[in-house]
């Protein structure tokens, strides 16, 4: 038998399983699907394939049942109605189990709830059609029932001149300001309904009490009613608010409702406590016995010296105590201050540090180390209360303070970091607990990592990630950047994604990227015209002391650019260094560095070099560390995160899916190392050549940013293309702001040159 279908067998045979077997008509959308699916291998979004692929599916289904309970007896050209096999099933199914009436009314609520859940604008839309109509009808009830009211209300008016007691009322359309200083509020006066209603800020307030209580109103217009009365009526009004709200202007691209850049990676999912271990130490905790034996020592050092103390009172912390000390009126806090050596041999330690005095107390806090220090795990950061609830664009828990609290501070505000210490205290431990803090809080769609690693060891884990959260240059092999020269160029490049930021927020005629995301999230932001959802980008240099001595100005000058302008479009820098001298950390680095981090260091001198006070050398090591943020110096307990657990949680990243490469840096050309426009090579044209003449002949624009766009390429490769273009004669000359001119008028034409080259 001849197949009559235009694909011959193969169609007869997809035809009869798809439509008669299994959805009928319904199964129109998947060749839908497959159209989509084919673009975006094309790399063209027309839809967001994965709510699209839902949605299908849940058409595809629902419309099958419903053919088919619609269409029960129909046969036609399909063997089984127009709602294929599987509806014939389901809707005999539901015939059987609730009748007829019972199917149509849960196929009716499932498509309702399918539509609300799906589109956010429908249940507001349903809503307005019903409001619309009811508000139809209460406007012409109350417009009869006012007319009414006014003829009663000229009777009853003439009738109550001679009346002494009138409620003080405020008409509906008169708006009333009051000015009431704190001293003139008296909540005494008020009733105890009153007080619980200010309580609450509702928008309406009514109190029913003496006016002479209550201090003058001063009123917007003038208010003739008689103030002897007792009656006080407060309306807050928003009608403007809300007429301002609809008169606002539409933008096509809202109707798409809110765009979601986790949308990228739907399915992934954070890192879990699991994978950080428990470091507990043995018998880490302070005895009542070492408490006592330390008052007394320091009580008894100072009084050597005839300084009594009225108070004393000890913090425990995880690696050191603070005894906060108030001493007696007329001891100077500097002769304490001297006394630094003296304490600390008296107690046998190591590291003493005097606070004369504690910042927003009136104390002289002593710092001694503990005899058996407690180890703070990762883990119990990250399960933190106070991490968990962070609403910081960039937060980072990075250890605890002497009072065991979690210490969370935003990336963002700093906005930079600059962390030192001597090798082997803890400086490359402190890099991992930022970098773990901001993998348990961001999303890969919101946050990238450029790491630079010249040691080429401390930081290779992280190229497991390297599709997830990394950036690299187009031309890279590896995210980790270990080489200096690629260092060079990975820094001139950042200088170039900054100068695309700005350019961007220019045209959003926003002022940072916060602004400009919210922007484009609301869809205010054409892609079109080159706009992006842009990513918080953050530096990690872990030796910088090597790359200023291989490279010198040629590292110091991109950094100082970055760390100076970079703030306001998300790209943020964080630079480790074992080598606290001058010459490494410049004044031109510390004065756009506030924010620090430091570890123990050997010497004052480096102490003053980091954090421009000593400190950083009285520290104990082994994750002991203060941390400046532009003023307060605070000091922490480092968080400890071992290899093993970054292992499990990369490699828990790793396995989820990931963008098909890293976040790709714009290009960066040296100066001079191209050629100049008159020696263009055509002969060694870029293989987008032909494909970009065609592109910019079929829109008649010829703009880089067009080419670098339409073929996913870096801005110098696509200047490169343009001035083949130009020199070539496909293209006009550079005019400024403007697009260039093209000077092929059809594709034809265009055609017939290529073919000649």
């Amino acid at each position: 038998m001849q197949a009559e279908n235009w694909s011959a067998k193969i169609g007869a045979i997809l035809a009869n399983q798809f439509m008669n077997k299994w959805f009928g008509l319904a199964a129109f959308s998947i060749p839908f699907l497959l159209f989509l699916y084919g673009f975006k291998l094309l790399k063209v979004q027309l839809l967001p394939i994965g709510r699209t692929t839902r949605h299908t599916i849940f058409i595809t289904i629902w419309l099958s049942i419903f053919l088919s309970y619609l269409f029960s007896d129909a046969g036609g050209f399909l063997g089984s109605g127009p709602g294929g096999g599987h509806g014939i099933n389901m809707a005999g199914w539901l015939n059987n189990l609730i009748g007829k009436v019972g199917s149509a009314f849960l196929l009716i609520l499932i498509l309702f709830v399918f539509l609300v859940f799906s589109f956010k604008g429908f249940l507001p839309f349903v809503k307005g059609l019903l409001f619309k109509g009811t508000a139809l009808v209460d406007k012409k009830v109350k417009a009869a029932s006012t007319s009414g009211k006014a003829a009663k209300t000229a009777k009853t008016d003439s009738s109550d001149k001679g009346k002494e007691d009138m409620p003080l009322a405020f008409a509906e359309d008169t708006p009333l300001s009051i000015e009431i200083s704190d001293n003139e509020l008296s909540t005494d006066s008020f009733s105890e309904s009153s007080k619980a209603a200010l309580d609450n800020d509702i928008s309406e307030v009514e109190f029913n009490q003496d006016l002479d209580t209550l201090p003058e109103p001063k009123v917007s217009e003038p208010i003739k009613a008689d103030a002897s009365s007792d009656e006080f009526t407060v309306v807050k009004k928003e009608e403007k608010q809300e007429e301002l709200k609809e008169n606002k202007g539409t933008n096509p691209l809202e109707e798409l409702g809110e765009y979601d850049p986790l949308l990228d990676l739907s399915n992934y999912k954070f890192p879990d406590f699991s994978l950080l271990e428990d470091h507990k130490s043995e018998n880490s905790e302070v005895s009542k016995e070492e408490l006592v034996s330390n008052k007394n020592k320091i009580v008894e050092t100072l009084s050597h010296y005839k300084i009594k103390i009225e108070k004393i009172k000890a913090t425990i912390g995880p690696t050191i105590t603070l005894y906060e000390i108030v001493p007696a009126p007329g001891i100077r806090i500097s002769k304490i201050k001297n006394l630094e050596d003296d304490i600390a041999l008296s107690l046998a330690a190591l590291g003493i540090r005097i606070i004369a005095p504690i910042p927003g107390k009136g104390t002289i806090g002593i710092e001694v180390p503990n005899q058996k220090p407690e180890i703070v795990s990762m883990r119990s950061i990250m399960s933190s209360v106070k991490f968990q609830e962070s609403k910081y664009e960039l937060p980072v828990a990075i250890g605890k303070t002497i009072s065991n609290d979690t210490f969370v501070f935003d990336l963002t505000k700093m906005p930079h970091l600059l962390v030192a210490g001597a090798t082997g205290q803890g400086k490359s431990v402190g890099l991992n607990a930022i970098l773990t803090s901001l993998l348990y809080k961001k999303h890969p769609s919101e946050l990238k990592f450029v790491l630079v690693d010249p040691k080429k060891v401390e930081l290779t884990l992280y190229s497991n990630i390297e599709k997830h959260y990394l950036a690299k240059l187009p031309d890279a092999e590896e995210a980790i950047i270990t080489d200096t020269q690629k260092v060079v160029h990975t820094l001139n490049s950042l200088t170039v994604e900054m100068d695309q930021r700005y350019n961007l927020l220019k045209l959003a005629m926003v002022r940072n990227i916060k602004e400009y995301n919210a922007k484009f999230k609301a869809r205010r932001l054409n892609p079109e015209k080159g706009h992006r959802f842009l990513p918080y980008i953050v530096l990690v240099v872990d030796e910088f002391a090597d790359l200023i001595m291989t490279a010198g100005k040629e590292i110091e000058a991109p950094i100082a650019r970055i760390a100076q302008l970079a703030r306001a479009i998300g790209i943020h820098l964080i630079i480790a260094t074992q080598r606290p001298s001058t010459n490494i950390i410049t004044g031109l680095i510390k004065a756009n560095f506030p924010a620090r981090i430091a570890f123990r260091v050997s010497s004052m001198i480096d102490s003053r070099t980091i954090l421009d006070s000593p400190g950083a050398n009285q520290l104990i090591g082994r994750g002991d560390m203060l941390i400046s943020t532009g003023g307060d110096m605070v000091r922490l307990q480092c968080a400890f995160v071992d290899t093993p657990e970054l292992e499990k949680i990369t490699d828990f990243i790793n396995q989820q899916q990931g963008y098909p490469t890293a976040h790709m840096l714009p290009e960066y050309v040296e100066e001079g190392s191209g050629s100049e426009l008159g020696e263009v090579d055509l002969s060694k044209r870029d293989e987008m050549f032909e494909d970009a003449a065609r592109l910019v002949v079929m829109h008649q624009q010829g703009s880089t940013s067009l080419i670098q766009r339409k073929f996913s390429i870096g801005y110098n490769r696509a200047g490169r293309i343009i001035d083949q273009l130009e020199a070539a004669g496909v293209v006009g000359s550079y005019e400024g702001s403007k697009a260039r001119q093209v000077l092929y008028p059809d594709e034809y034409s265009l055609e017939q040159f290529l073919n000649t080259l």
